[in-house]
Order: structure tokens, then C-alpha cells, then sequence
């Protein structure tokens, strides 16, 4: 990452101190707290795919704004227990990080791109943390679903690896995807329904705005 924006990332984070995205009031959520396995069918003429790059809050509206992605599910994946709920994940002992599941034209973009605002979108090179937030459950990891999606996430770890796009080394994981579990129903669309949140506005839009100057492709 160039000095620049390390240092928009800095001035971000040091204002983001105090905050985390665990830390939420009652008022934040409402009555919908079920989780949900979902079918990794994907529907027709249509693509899924997953990764993980901290709070899943932010990462949702991020991906959301690139042309081709239909829509996006925050929720948990990477670990090992079934049906885990927001506070078991923050435990960190489940295994599982905050992640995001992308449903997308791939007539209007690829998976290979989809890795591309992944890796753009986030700093890949902290390990177990991503800004304010910390622990396993904030890491790093590419999913995938083939064996052709695992050589497009090993090329594209190695493009920015080689790019002297970040100071320090990758720590990306790359993972298989065997399930993903919906997080509860406030976590979605969280920013849009929460845009005065202090998260929201000192770390989620913040980082959408640095994204927005850094990924060379289109945005809706």
C-alpha cells in the first residue's frame, strides 16, 4: 500500500481507537437473531463467492457499490462450529471469521476481479486484525469453491504480493468454503440502516471512501 494511503489507513484507525465493531448497545439490534446455513448453490446465471477482511459491516457496502455484484450476506465462515451467533464468534474460539458471501453477474465481472476489490478493499498484511478490530475472527481469507477458483486466489495473492502495493507481507488465508452461516438479521444492511452509528461514520465510511480512490474498477 502506498504511503499515502498507509497513512489515510493511520489517521482512520487512530480516530477509530475506541471503537470496534463489537462494540454495540441493545439499540443497534432488533428481534431477528436466528442464523441461517445457506444452500452454496448458487441461483441460475449466477455466481457466489466469499471472503473474509474484518467487519463484515463494512466489507458489505463495499462490495456492494462494484458493478456486477448483485447482492451480499454477512455472516460467518471458516470455522468449525455450527450455527454460531455474533457473540459466540467474538469469543474467537469458533474458529470462524466475520465474512461475506457475494452473489454475481459473471457476465459483468469474475471472481479473479471479485479478489482484486478484496484485496484493495482491506489490509491484508495485519494478521488476526483489521483496524480497530481485533482477533481471529477480523482475519484475512479468500475463500473458494474449485479448484480453478483456488489457482485464481494463489495468482492474485502472489500479483499483489509482488506489487509493492503493501509494506509489509501478506497473511491472507487461503480457505475452501464448506459453509457459510447468515449472521443475524441486524447485521444486514447494517450501515444503510445505521448510518450515524460512531462505527459507521469513523471507520465503515472512511474506509468505502479510501476503497473508492484505490480500485481502478467500476463502481455502481
Amino acid at each position: 500500500m502506498n504511503s499515502m494511503n498507509k497513512t489515510m489507513l493511520l489517521s482512520i484507525w487512530i480516530t477509530a481507537i475506541a471503537l470496534s465493531c463489537s462494540d454495540r448497545t441493545g439499540k443497534d439490534k432488533d428481534s431477528s437473531h436466528e442464523i441461517k446455513k445457506i444452500d452454496l448453490t448458487p441461483p441460475q446465471n449466477r455466481a457466489i463467492a466469499a471472503f473474509a477482511e474484518g467487519c463484515f459491516w463494512c466489507s458489505e457496502h463495499i462490495f456492494e457499490s462494484v458493478v456486477g455484484v448483485d447482492s451480499v450476506i454477512s455472516g460467518y465462515a471458516g470455522g468449525t462450529v455450527p450455527f454460531p451467533t455474533y457473540e459466540l464468534v467474538n469469543t474467537e474460539t469458533t474458529g470462524h471469521a466475520e465474512s461475506i458471501l457475494v452473489y454475481y453477474d459473471t457476465t459483468l465481472i469474475s471472481y479473479a476481479e471479485l479478489t482484486r476489490v478484496f484485496f484493495t478493499s482491506h489490509d491484508p498484511t495485519t494478521p488476526d486484525r483489521q483496524g480497530p478490530d481485533v482477533g481471529s475472527s477480523y482475519r484475512s481469507i479468500l475463500f473458494y469453491r474449485t479448484p480453478s477458483e483456488k489457482e485464481i486466489a494463489e495468482n492474485s495473492l502472489r500479483e499483489f504480493s509482488s506489487q509493492g502495493m503493501f509494506k509489509d507481507p501478506i497473511v491472507t488465508e487461503i480457505k475452501e468454503l464448506k459453509e457459510f452461516y447468515r449472521a443475524e438479521g441486524y447485521h444486514q444492511e447494517y450501515i444503510e440502516h445505521n448510518p450515524d452509528n460512531p462505527y459507521v461514520r469513523n471507520v465503515s465510511i472512511p474506509r468505502y471512501e479510501l476503497f473508492k480512490k484505490t480500485y481502478k474498477g467500476t463502481l455502481k
